[in-house]
């Protein structure tokens, strides 16, 4: 039976152990050391340490035991519905530790990188539709020129690739995040996967958020365990943003010597979502490089990956990748490296008009009188000393210093020319030379 979460599909469970087409040695490996390290004694608490369905979890520890590596306790459990109790035996721990000084890696079992693949499938960022409606719904506290989410939509349902350019402080980054919320549906990330006998994390706290999961109520008659592989964790679709910190080598496995396990590069943790690249040309390394790092991902939705040994293989790259920066295009990337990229979206300024939409929407979210006086002299004395430049983020930076100095002055939130002066002077600093 297929579990579904909005409209992905669920990995189903494995049934049996031939079923979950990893190397035996391994699952049994796994098996010993989550019994050695979590001291769990019980069929249905292992299953639930190594997040695999009940069934098979006994044919596991079966397997074990006909190798003298686990032995029955002889002690049924009354309060589990009398369950008999497992240990290890003396050569059990022997083998526990000796695959804990090969890799630290223990509980949930691994999906192997094929079965991964498949549930790739089910989930991708380019099966998603966005309707104008969604975009405008997570969108619906910026204040964007129309033709932008025209363009926007299109580029976003085809899951491939945008670079948004622009001047800084217009909100390409609110923009990125908008998008990221739009998506709104669920995806499943699995725990770890395994690759030629290799485990490789990829499920991260800090980049995934788990939804809620439903925990089974033994009394119930309908149980909901066994629906959908607990390798997995359904999660939000995820997102990464790195900005001037992001470099090459992050786009590499991490291999852990002491575990001797990998984790996944950022690319891989934001699969089935999005990938967002701030501030370009701000990183150590050159634009140019870091987009042909990406080209093979952009194009092909493959990428190469290589383990400690030297040895290569293919992931799939499913990620839709926003590069957001404040350069020309023309400026960072040569023409090969632009094409590759398949939506370049201009973020302007806003104009007059939406200027002062913005400028009255913060006044009123932050309880500050408007005052037409004020905004007169705002438009025609101050802009013009910066070539009436107008850009998003300044509203909410002179609306919050002309706060401050009325909480500072004691005096109730208002605004005139002599604090429109104040404000703008921390704005734009004056260009001037400092004697060291």
């Amino acid at each position: 039976m297929n579990m579904q979460t909005s409209n992905v599909m669920a990995p189903p469970a494995p049934r049996s152990l031939d079923q979950m087409r990893l190397p035996i040695v391994m699952m049994r490996d796994i098996l010993l050391k989550t019994v050695f390290r979590k001291n769990v004694d019980q069929v249905t608490e292992i299953a639930r340490a190594i997040c695999l369905p009940v069934p098979v979890t006994q044919e596991l520890v079966d397997l074990a035991r006909s190798q003298k590596l686990i032995e029955a306790t002889g002690t049924l459990h009354a309060n589990s519905g009398g369950e008999m109790g497992y240990q290890l035996t003396d050569g059990g721990k022997a083998r526990a530790q000796d695959a804990l000084t090969q890799s630290e890696y223990y509980g949930a079992m691994p999906v192997p990188l094929e079965v991964y693949r498949e549930q790739i499938k089910r989930q991708s960022i380019r099966n998603i539709q966005i309707t104008r409606d969604q975009l405008t719904g997570a969108m619906g506290h910026l204040i964007l020129p129309d033709d932008l989410l025209s363009h926007l939509g299109p580029a976003v349902s085809s899951g491939r690739s945008i670079l948004m350019y622009g001047p800084p402080g217009n909100g390409k980054s609110s923009i990125s995040n908008g998008i990221r919320d739009a998506l709104g549906d669920k995806i499943y990330v699995p725990r770890a996967i395994e690759y030629a006998g290799q485990v490789i994390t990829v499920y991260d706290p800090i980049v995934h958020s788990k939804a809620e999961e439903q925990v089974d109520d033994p009394t119930s008659l309908r149980r909901t365990s066994g629906r959908y592989d607990t390798r997995y964790v359904l999660c939000e679709r995820p997102t990464v943003v790195t900005g001037g910190e992001l470099s090459l080598s992050m786009l590499d496995l991490v291999y852990n010597p002491t575990a001797r396990t990998y984790q996944a590069p950022l690319q891989m943790k934001s699969t089935g979502g999005v990938f967002i690249v701030d501030d370009l040309g701000r990183q150590a390394e050159p634009p140019q490089a870091l987009v042909n790092r990406w080209i093979v991902p952009l194009e092909e939705s493959r990428d190469i990956l290589a383990l400690q040994s030297g040895e290569k293989f293919e992931v799939p790259f499913d990620t839709l990748v926003i590069f957001s920066t404040n350069f020309h295009p023309n400026e960072i990337f040569d023409k090969a490296a632009l094409r590759r990229i398949f939506f370049k979206i201009k973020i302007d300024g806003p104009c007059q008009e939406d200027f002062l939409k913005i400028f009255a929407l913060v006044a009123r979210k932050k309880k500050m009188p408007l005052n037409e006086d004020t905004l007169i002299y705002l438009l025609q004395k101050k802009y013009p000393t910066i070539d009436n430049v107008y850009a998003n983020y300044q509203p909410v930076f002179l609306i919050d210093q002309m706060i401050a100095i009325c909480e500072f002055e004691g005096i109730p939130y208002q605004m005139s020319p002599d604090l429109i002066d104040r404000a703008w002077a921390n704005m734009f600093v004056k260009q001037e030379e400092i004697i060291h």
